[in-house]
């Protein structure tokens, strides 16, 4: 399981309530024409005869709507730092031919145009009942903290004890925590999200920084908090983003706050590392890459697989109309399972954060395999 994120998306705090590695050309997102502020039908691309894509031997527009526009040079880029993971024998010998390509030649756009389209071939994903998946987001938040705490930065941050899994649920965990033990402090509402992505980076007082990573789990079961906020009355139907969560629990800090909280009875515990000014790496042990790196489900997929992604007609107020792009699987999450089903890496800080949140989108995929 993914050290970075241990729960999955950040729209499923929302949305269901129901992160050196440098940063190429991302994934274009659309952005909307107007208001969003209600569902908007998923509308599938269009392809030749109203036939669904087919698997063929040449990568091309018909095969992936939109083939035509993406930034192949910035995915070649994206492939070349995420490829290492596979560990296929067709899959290491193609990885190969890109990484000596980059390091022989001026790659240009058309250049890694033609590579993609000359090693791989597309084959469709599909869900047991053939419609579309889901597409959300997840990022690295980034946090100010303190060494010592105050009335505002009161809750610690907690390092893994001798048996994680025994330590009990949230409740306990924080009505036993011992002062002497605290990593760093927080704000209690900063430290829950810190918990939902499962690492993040601190900035304390004095400018230092540092990586909250993950370090152990209680075991207990992630339960969103969403929904019960808007059973109760906390948050409108329609109003349950991360911000609105974010700035209810802000704004009821101490007991009420610390209820709601409960809800979920999931705690992580972290370590603190240095920060070295990159990505987080994902399950695949590689440095993520923002916006071109995607979770998925490792009963459907393998770390290093290139995918190729088409959402459409995110919900979430605030939402862009799509993402459409080639991507890396390189992370995993325990609320990312099926076979059309990716987590995309928005990347650090809170315009990240503030995008991650509002993706909901329905969602197709392919699977690029490589070529002999």
């Amino acid at each position: 399981m993914s050290a970075l994120r241990q729960f999955g998306a950040w729209p499923l705090l929302a949305g269901s309530l129901v992160v050196a590695a440098c940063s190429t050309g991302p994934m274009t997102p659309v952005a909307p024409s107007g208001p969003q502020t209600g569902p908007v039908p998923y509308t599938p691309s269009p392809t030749p005869g109203g036939q669904p894509p087919t698997p063929s031997n040449a990568l091309s527009p018909a095969v992936l709507p939109g083939w035509s526009e993406e930034d192949h040079l910035a995915a070649f880029r994206a492939y070349i730092d995420g490829c290492g993971a596979a560990r296929d024998t067709v899959a290491r010998a193609v990885c190969g031919r890109a990484k000596a390509m980059a390091t022989t030649t001026t790659v240009t756009p058309s250049d890694a145009r033609a590579f993609f389209e000359a090693s791989f071939s597309a084959v469709p994903a599909a869900t047991v009942d053939g419609r579309p998946g889901l597409l959300t987001s997840y990022f690295a938040p980034e946090y100010p903290a303190r060494r010592r705490p105050d009335a505002e930065f009161s809750t610690p941050v907690l390092p893994k004890p001798a048996n994680p899994r025994g330590a009990g649920d949230r409740a306990y965990i924080e009505s036993a925590a011992r002062p002497d033990q605290a990593l760093a402090w927080m704000r209690a509402e900063d430290l829950f999200f810190l918990q939902i992505q499962g690492s993040g980076y601190l900035t304390f007082e004095d400018g230092t920084r540092g990586r909250a990573a993950y370090a152990a789990d209680n075991g207990k079961p992630f339960v969103g908090i969403a929904r019960p906020m808007a059973q109760q009355g906390l948050l409108p139907q329609n109003g349950t983003s991360g911000d609105a969560i974010r700035g209810w629990l802000a704004n009821h800090r101490g007991y009420e706050a610390q209820a709601v909280m409960a809800l979920n009875p999931r705690y992580i515990f972290f370590r603190l590392d240095g920060d070295d000014d990159g990505h987080p790496a994902g399950a695949a042990g590689i440095p993520l890459t923002e916006r071109r790196a995607i979770a998925v489900d490792p009963a459907h997929w393998r770390y290093g697989e290139l995918v190729w992604l088409e959402a459409d007609g995110g919900n979430l107020r605030g939402a862009t109309a799509s993402y459409r792009g080639l991507a890396m699987a390189l992370d995993t999450g325990s609320a990312i399972r099926g076979p059309v089903r990716a987590d995309l890496y928005m990347g650090r800080g809170d315009a990240a954060g503030a995008e991650a949140g509002t993706v909901r989108h329905p969602l197709r995929m392919w699977r690029l395999v490589p070529k002999g």
